[in-house]
């Protein structure tokens, strides 16, 4: 999947120039007395200035220009269309174009002066580019509204930032599959309610978590697919009276669809909603390997090790070493939650279309999209550097009576009802804990004492190993069926190549 589905060209953009993002503190206040409303771009109909706290209060130049770069992208395709539709001449086309393309060198330089009286990053630039080219800068929004505009901005952005999270979860997961071959035959006790159930291999746990975040890499490509539709060309709520051409802009901007109702187009963001979703999906699943690391990492588990680069020391305990990481993931988590209760909350009352509500979209899925991010990064160095204590997790495994349920199919397999053995295999587990052993250190009569169904054989089922061997099928642990599903887990990875 390409990150940059735009066909448009423009000039060569610094690696971090996705984020425009600055800090208020560094832009231009209007002065107390705010200027008169002529000035402002929308300021026909007004007789009197806005409030210079309203101005302060309403703008959102302090967070939406990060959107500059896709702004100015869907700038030049909307030019573009409109010189295709003979609505402008192909000499303002190629002006406007280059005007964008200046302003866009400016804001990447950092010699752009954003201004909170223009109130959000379209009036930025546009004010901008009249500055430039004069008269004919105006022109450009013949045909749309920064209702269209915004929404469009809002999409172009999302679906880079998924392409680019899509990148860091196949990262990941490439990883997770190193990891997990390296250890399909490292035996720890698999646990349910937190008790040592049964053995499984470590590279069958790390595959779980392989599964979990496949499906959220497919979830993430499938909402892809509904952010991936272009709302330009709606204009404020209706359409346009102007001979437009949606196809031609969709085309120019790589999207897959184009909205088919303009009020819908403008006023949702169930697309930003699904994504959010996906998100905080992710993040449990994340939050739940973290749990895990974390539990392992005590004295009292003591399975693994992380590298001491993803962790921090105690001022007081010089023992201490804290799995920072993986706890800070497991808090932000309820981040992203969070952020998901908010958009939804922010639509639920929101009649049609647009209404001034939806500037406050941004913030919590800008939020979204940084922490997942910065946790996927994180995760993607950490979580295939996992060191696993081979001795304690295989010890673990001895003392919970973790092939009991291995007995229970051996009696079965010869003949004993399944009730029946399952009372047997607890009799011998009452026995096994009051003389301190296991189950394979039980003698053979010990073992007959409770059914004469059990025979010599025994003992190749209540090994570890005879444990993990035996459940060789599709999704057992089984270390040749590990080694499998590791196998076709690369071959899945690549159609998110």
């Amino acid at each position: 999947m390409n990150a940059n589905s735009s066909n448009l060209s423009h000039p060569k953009q610094n690696e971090n120039s996705s984020d425009f993002s600055t800090d208020v503190s560094n832009l231009n206040h209007p002065e107390k007395n705010s200027s008169s409303p002529s000035q402002q771009m929308w300021g026909g109909r007004f007789s009197e200035a806005t409030d210079s706290f309203v101005a302060a209060f309403t703008a959102s130049v302090g967070f939406d220009q990060r959107f500059a770069r896709h702004d100015i992208e869907g700038s030049i395709a909307h030019a573009t269309m409109l010189g295709e539709c003979d609505i402008l001449t192909k000499s303002e086309v190629a002006t406007i174009i280059d005007g964008l393309e200046q302003v866009l060198a400016e804001i990447e330089l950092g010699e752009f002066n954003w201004s909170i009286e223009l109130e959000d990053v379209h009036m930025n630039v546009e004010s901008r580019l009249t500055d430039i080219i004069g008269a004919v800068g105006k022109k450009l929004h013949t045909g749309r509204s920064r209702n269209d505009q915004v929404a469009t901005d809002i999409r172009l952005w999302l679906r880079e930032e998924t392409d680019n999270i899509i990148a860091l979860l196949v990262r990941l997961q490439t990883g997770l599959l190193n990891l997990a071959e390296q250890h399909t035959d490292t035996i720890m006790p698999g646990f349910t309610h937190l008790q040592t159930a049964q053995p499984v291999s470590f590279g069958h746990h790390v595959m779980a978590w392989f599964e979990m975040l496949y499906r959220d890499t497919e979830r993430l490509v499938d909402a892809r697919r509904r952010i991936n539709q272009l709302p330009l060309g709606s204009a404020a709520l209706a359409g346009t009276t102007f001979p437009i051409d949606r196809t031609i802009t969709a085309e120019l901007l790589g999207f897959e669809g184009i909205c088919q109702n303009s009020l819908d187009a403008v006023s949702d963001r169930d697309f930003a909603i699904e994504f959010t979703s996906a998100a905080s999906i992710l993040m449990m699943h994340l939050s739940r390997m973290s749990e895990e690391i974390i539990l392992w990492m005590s004295a009292q588990f003591d399975f693994v090790q992380i590298p001491d680069r993803f962790c921090t020391g105690s001022s007081i305990m010089p023992q201490k070493k804290n799995p920072d990481v993986p706890e800070l993931v497991r808090g932000k988590a309820a981040r992203v939650f969070g952020q998901l209760m908010t958009l939804l909350s922010l639509m639920k009352s929101q009649p049609l279309a647009y209404n001034k509500d939806n500037q406050e979209d941004k913030e919590p899925l800008f939020d979204c999209v940084d922490t997942l991010t910065g946790s996927l990064l994180a995760f993607g160095d950490m979580l295939p550097n996992i060191t696993p204590n081979k001795e304690n997790m295989r010890a673990a495994t001895m003392k919970g009576y973790a092939t009991a349920t291995d007995l229970a199919d051996y009696l079965v397999r010869n003949g004993v009802a399944f009730r029946d053995a399952h009372e047997v295999v607890g009799n011998a587990v009452a026995l096994g804990i009051k003389e301190g052993v296991d189950l394979s250190d039980l003698s053979l009569a010990q073992l007959q004492q409770f059914s004469a169904a059990i025979g010599t054989d025994v003992f190749e089922y209540l090994t570890l190993e005879g444990s993990l061997a035996a459940r060789d099928h599709l999704g057992g642990t089984a270390p040749n069926q590990v080694k499998q599903a590791i196998a076709r887990g690369r071959t899945r990875l690549e159609v998110f190549a």
